[in-house]
């Protein structure tokens, strides 16, 4: 076993994805035994190329599914050593994860302040606002933008919705592609704020992310995803050296290279079987 292997074994997983099958419609089958485990207290990506079943698999995780007509048919996932995947969104939320959606999905006749406040709607305390200012500490253009959030720039929407999550105070928060439809500089701000978020707050983060570059050196561990299976996992510094990673996801490597699901070498783990 590889000592990458041995961590995440030992560590208690906050989150543990446990061999999971989504069917959507009954007839549709989008996962194919995915499993993965997120540690308390990392960045953990996930990688694949567009309809390999992530953004699915983040739906699993915080009970979104039913609202596509999807659902778990075979495996568990539980959080906090506590089964969520039959819970429903708001409970999964009450639990302490919280998701931020694909394209943001803030109210846009809304302002600011009022998003925020959105995410904190699980509570009931007396540190709203007091959190309403750490948020703009970590994205100070929001403090600037008084005005509807829908007159926000798509950086800043996305600045939003991050500090939309931390209002519910998550114990994990759950990204779906934050670098989508960023210029290359607030590419690279948002991923240095996600990194200050989870060193300074200790948040827990699952980053689903097709620029890989970043994704890989934003994560403790990552694990890449084709056709509804895990295809390979490992730490940082080796999906960095791993020369059919750097071919296929970060334009480098010595080996053409056109997927990896016809690679023996990496089938699935014992322990996903």
């Amino acid at each position: 076993m590889s000592q990458a292997a041995a961590k995440i074994q030992i560590a208690s997983p906050m989150l543990s994805v446990n061999n999971i099958e989504v069917v959507y419609d009954e007839v549709i089958q989008v996962l194919r035994g995915v499993s993965l485990d997120v540690p308390e207290g990392e960045v953990v990506t996930l990688l694949g190329p567009n309809g390999a079943g992530k953004s699915t698999t983040l739906k699993a995780i915080s009970g979104l599914l039913k609202t596509e007509y999807g659902e778990v048919t075979k495996g568990d996932i539980t959080f906090m050593g506590e089964r969520i995947d039959k819970k429903n969104a708001e409970d999964v939320v009450r639990s302490g994860l919280f998701q931020v959606m694909e394209g943001r999905r803030i109210i846009e006749d809304m302002t600011s302040i009022e998003n925020l406040k959105l995410g904190a709607y699980t509570r009931n305390d007396s540190q709203i606002n007091q959190d309403i200012e750490m948020v703009f500490h970590y994205f100070p253009r929001l403090k600037e933008r008084t005005g509807l959030a829908g007159y926000l720039s798509g950086g800043e929407q996305q600045m939003l919705a991050i500090g939309r999550a931390l209002m519910a105070r998550p114990k994990m928060i759950c990204l779906d592609e934050p670098s989508m439809g960023l210029s290359p500089l607030l590419v690279k701000e948002v991923f240095g704020i996600i990194k200050k978020i989870n060193k300074d707050q200790g948040i827990t983060m699952l980053l689903v992310e097709q620029n890989a570059n970043y994704a890989i050196r934003a994560a403790d561990y990552g694990y890449i995803m084709e056709s509804g299976k895990i295809v390979l996992d490992g730490t940082q510094e080796q999906l960095l050296s791993n020369e059919d990673v750097k071919e296929f996801y970060l334009g480098g490597g010595n080996e053409e290279r056109k997927s990896f699901k016809n690679l023996k070498s990496y089938k699935r783990r014992k322990r996903w079987l």
